[in-house]
């Protein structure tokens, strides 16, 4: 008997509808018709035991027992699902063979992967793993007809347990030494920490601090007003020269009224003469499909979806509607094989997303896009439409916004590149140097696409008079313009994604940032979201309209913790390490050995920490503390809070 176990009942149903017929359904799974046997498990099973399974003394929080760190790691079956886990034992006694058909990811790959361990399956007897993307009969079908052997994927749990235990490590016992800071400064309230979600944090504090301690100054700009020897009109800007440094700040502006009123009056009415002129006539090729944080950096931008409710609705095209392919990807390739199913592709969009049947019928399904590319897909792809072709009537409106976002970024691979020349030209008037601009659209490809209020290059309508290097030219007038240098801006839905995907902008240490790869950020496709709404529901953030900030709270602890803890490097290097784990670059020894050696620094600075700042901490301001009460007495503890061990 074969065995296939899927994450979840849909995509167990899913499974099952492909395997022969007639079906014998029984509690917790599906019998096919030549004796295999489809069943699920309904998210996490198990889960990593609490503190007190390992002595009961962790019942109390107290600072001289951490760190806490186990010797042998136990999971414990979760409450709510105990009876789909007594099915899977009774089957697993069974099988012959067993099929892991997790998400396709490296929770996905643990999450069944641990499952089957815990059962206790012959570790001589055949796994096999089945990778399924799109839940649609045909596709589930293809990867039913091609499972691989699971010992391919055994770093990729290896990766994913790492960062559970790394995460049950790091959550565990910074979440209990910074609470019990807070309640010797007299904050009587948990206050979580966690490897990804506190850096995060971090990130939103800093960026509040340095708005509120910005001083706008002004500062000075200077365009000349020419006119060619043709006589057409163009306007060029100065550029200081070196002997302005004295009037300049760190990132060139002007700060002298005099010095540039000087230029304008220098130039007024002078000649000059063109000293270079350079064309370029470049091409851009269309953005990559989607992967999971780059949709919900546009939703937020286009939509103001914030990166839960992205999620969600993606969740829901893939499973319910089955018009997506797997949605928590961090691909944005596609494996070539794909490409002779294109045409269905495109041809199901026109249904789903009737406003795209334009767009899809000016495609040109000869070309080829740099998306499809064996060498970057694995596990999974990036996330595109599938060939089932929907009923628009039957999506919410967010489910269409998000479908038509999907199809169309997948319909710019089979338009041609945009095409434009860029035009400088350098005028020097008076010892001055000045510098004109422009940008010509030549073929709009695959921006073609786009609305107008969508394109991010801010590309300048029009072309410079035809000019040529010694030419002379007229400076009109000279003009001063006023303007005042601007405070970072908050962060927002949009921009706190992008920063979690590109954290190496933000680490301060210059060689871990040579280290990272533009890949490397904070969390994963699947956590990211999770992560930003628990600082929300946990009320270390707030918002404001658009722009997310930190709260009291979150100020308070972040300026309570090492500054290590609450800035991204460790957590980035730790995210790069999980990556190579998973590519078989890096044991988990190699991982976890020094995670325990500075987690018991990071203790040993919170026993030093008097939590001053958590004084004066408004009382309103901070969450009621939430409890969990265990049977029995809690001892001369007392209530013991629960501390989250997510990241």
């Amino acid at each position: 008997m074969r065995l296939f176990i899927a994450e979840k009942p849909s995509l167990g149903r899913a499974i099952a509808d492909v395997l022969p017929k007639p079906h014998k359904k029984g509690e917790g799974y599906i019998e096919t018709a030549q004796g295999d046997v489809v069943s699920w498990c309904i998210g996490h099973l198990l889960e990593q035991a609490e503190p007190d399974a390992y002595d009961a003394a962790f019942k109390q929080w107290r600072m001289e027992h951490l760190p806490i760190v186990p010797e042998r790691w136990q999971l414990n079956p979760k409450a709510k699902t105990k009876g789909q886990l007594a099915v899977l034992r009774r089957l697993i006694k069974q099988a012959d063979e067993v099929v892991n058909a997790g998400d396709p990811d490296r929770e996905g790959q643990l999450l069944v992967d641990e499952v089957i361990d815990y059962l206790g399956y012959p570790k001589g007897k055949p796994v096999r793993r089945c990778l399924i993307s799109d839940m649609n009969p045909p596709a589930v079908r293809r990867a039913v007809e091609q499972l691989r052997d699971n010992r391919d994927f055994v770093p990729l749990a290896v990766s994913a347990l790492a960062r559970t235990r790394a995460d049950w490590l790091y959550g565990i016992n910074m979440t209990r030494a910074y609470t019990l800071v807070g309640r010797k400064a007299g904050c009587d309230q948990l206050l979580s920490v966690g490897r990804v979600q506190t850096p995060l944090l971090g990130l939103v504090v800093r960026r509040d601090q340095e708005i509120a301690a910005f001083v706008p100054k002004p500062f000075f700009e200077v365009l000349a007003h020419l006119r060619s020897a043709a006589g057409e009109p163009f306007t060029a800007k100065w550029l200081p020269s070196e002997a302005c440094q004295p009037w300049q700040d760190e990132e060139g502006r002007v700060l002298s009224r005099k010095l540039a009123e000087n230029v304008v009056t220098r130039i007024q009415g002078q000649s000059g003469q063109v000293e270079a002129v350079d064309e370029k006539a470049k091409k851009q090729a269309p953005p990559l499909p989607y992967n999971l944080s780059s949709l919900q950096i546009d939703a937020a931008k286009r939509f103001g979806m914030d990166a839960k409710r992205v999620l969600d609705v993606c969740q829901a095209l893939y499973e319910r509607h089955k018009l997506i392919t797997y949605p928590r990807s961090d691909s944005r390739h596609l494996p070539v094989e794909h490409y002779g199913r294109a045409e269905r592709v495109r041809q199901a969009m026109t249904s789903t997303a009737p406003q795209l049947a334009a767009a899809v019928e000016q495609a040109d399904g000869r070309l080829r896009s740099k998306a499809w590319n064996d060498s970057k897909v694995d596990a999974h792809h990036a996330i595109i439409p599938t060939e089932k072709g929907g009923n628009p009537g039957s999506l919410s409106g967010d489910e269409a916004k998000i479908y038509a976002l999907v199809a169309r970024q997948y319909l710019m691979q089979f338009y041609p590149p945009f095409e434009y020349n860029d035009s400088k030209v350098l005028v020097r008037i008076q010892g001055g140097l000045f510098e004109a601009k422009a940008r010509r659209i030549l073929k709009a490809g695959w921006k073609s696409l786009l609305g107008v209020e969508e394109d991010d290059d801010e590309e300048k309508a029009g072309t410079l008079p035809a000019l040529r290097e010694g030419e002379a030219v007229q400076c009109e007038r000279g003009e001063l313009l006023e303007k005042m240098t601007q405070p970072p801006k908050s962060f927002t839905d949009a921009t706190l994604l992008a920063a979690m995907t590109g954290i190496g902008r933000y680490v301060q240490d210059p060689e871990i940032r040579k280290t990272l790869r533009d890949t490397d950020g904070l969390g994963t496709e699947a956590t990211r979201a999770g992560i930003i709404e628990l600082l929300f529901k946990r009320r270390f953030l707030a918002r404001q309209g658009k722009s997310i900030k930190a709260t009291p709270t979150g100020h308070a602890l972040i300026n309570a913790l090492p500054e290590s803890a609450s800035r991204p490097d460790m957590t980035a290097l730790w995210e790069q390490a999980l990556g190579r784990i998973g590519e078989r670059q890096e044991s988990y020894q190699h991982f976890m050995g020094p995670l325990e050696v500075q987690l018991r620094q990071l203790i040993d600075d919170a026993r030093h920490s008097d939590g001053a700042g958590f004084r004066a901490l408004p009382k309103n301001e901070a969450p009621k503390r939430r409890f969990t009460r265990r049977k029995g007495k809690a001892g001369a503890g007392g209530k013991r809070p629960t501390a989250a061990t997510s990241t």
